[in-house]
């Protein structure tokens, strides 16, 4: 097998206990894989690298305990999708969410973060390096290019790229090679490039008119109200009043500030919460719903499905089961 290009991954590969390995079934047959040994879990860890523009990368493997994951990543802008994750990045602190597409910009700061033990990362996602987007870029889009860094820093992590994680999806699917592959992979990465820069050229036609200070603070009181009240019937009649706004202008105001709909909030709260549950009590799922707003266990386990990437059950499982 070829040797990865990347001193700095073969670094971290081998810290965290990651062998070379073949290509196994289910991933792209055009690129490089690295296996997780030992007792620290299972799985494998796809690279594609294109010379020092940009690489691909697919995570699907998990920890067997709690991991704290603490790397200087080299300067990069990347976006990915993420199929299936559980934990918390640490600094600064915010839970890591499924189902999302999320961008990073490396370079800047370590990243930290805390990796729940069981449950499986899956994720895909394009990294590029200076030399892409600070010269092919300018060359190609001339006086149309833009701050790359301001463009992935808009995006930060959202559910609503429906663009960026097809395109992502089809990357996991591709297995050509040679050639062929060069070529596709060449243009997928312009592509998803330009649909990050169509994002934010067009939050910021959004953002023309911005959320008043004095709004964004009730917007901040009425987060921290639905954090200790998310188990209770929360209608956005009431959540307006609490706001100070009629429902319409809380509708778009939310929308904006945090970038989601108040339900699609509403229910991000209430599946972390379950998922904690899950994790660290043995309360019948049931009662778990119950515990976090949901009267129906059915309509609960389709809803952390499609948060989590599995049902609560599975949940509990992986999380239980594979701590020793």
């Amino acid at each position: 097998m070829k040797e990865t290009k990347s001193s700095y991954y073969r670094k971290l590969f081998e810290a965290m206990h990651f062998k070379p390995c073949p290509v196994p079934e289910g991933f792209p047959a055009e690129g490089e894989c690295w296996q997780l040994t030992g007792d620290g879990g299972g799985g494998y860890y796809w690279v594609y690298e294109a010379g020092d523009r940009y690489n691909i990368k697919i995570h699907d493997f998990w920890f067997r305990e709690d991991t704290v994951t603490d790397m200087s990543i080299p300067e990069c802008l990347s976006v990915t999708w993420y199929e299936s994750i559980s934990g918390e990045e640490l600094q600064p602190y915010r839970k890591l969410n499924c189902h999302v597409v999320k961008s990073f910009l490396g370079g800047y700061h370590p990243y930290r973060a805390l990796i729940h033990r069981g449950v499986p990362i899956r994720s895909i996602g394009i990294e590029y390096r200076p030399a892409y987007y600070e010269a092919y870029l300018k060359e190609q889009f001339g006086d149309l290019y833009q701050s790359p860094a301001d463009a992935f820093r808009s995006l930060d992590e959202t559910a609503d790229f429906p663009e960026m994680s097809r395109l992502l999806r089809e990357l996991w699917r591709y297995q050509g090679q040679g050639l062929p592959a060069t070529l596709y992979y060449d243009a997928k990465a312009a592509e998803a490039l330009s649909l990050v820069f169509e994002r934010h050229r067009k939050l910021n036609e959004r953002r023309t008119v911005p959320v008043p200070e004095s709004d964004q603070v009730m917007l901040q009181s009425l987060s921290a109200y639905i954090g200790d009240h998310y188990a209770d019937s929360l209608s956005i009649e009431m959540l307006a009043k609490i706001a100070c706004m009629g429902t319409t202008k809380l509708k778009r105001c939310f929308k904006i500030y945090f970038d989601c709909t108040v339900a699609d909030y509403i229910q991000r709260v209430r599946i972390d919460q379950a998922e904690h549950l899950l994790a660290y009590t043995d309360l019948p799922v049931g009662e778990v719903a119950k515990a976090v707003g949901y009267t129906a266990a059915g309509h609960f386990a389709e809803l952390f499905r499609s948060a989590k990437g599995i049902l609560p059950l599975e949940f509990r499982k992986a999380m239980w089961e594979r701590q020793g």
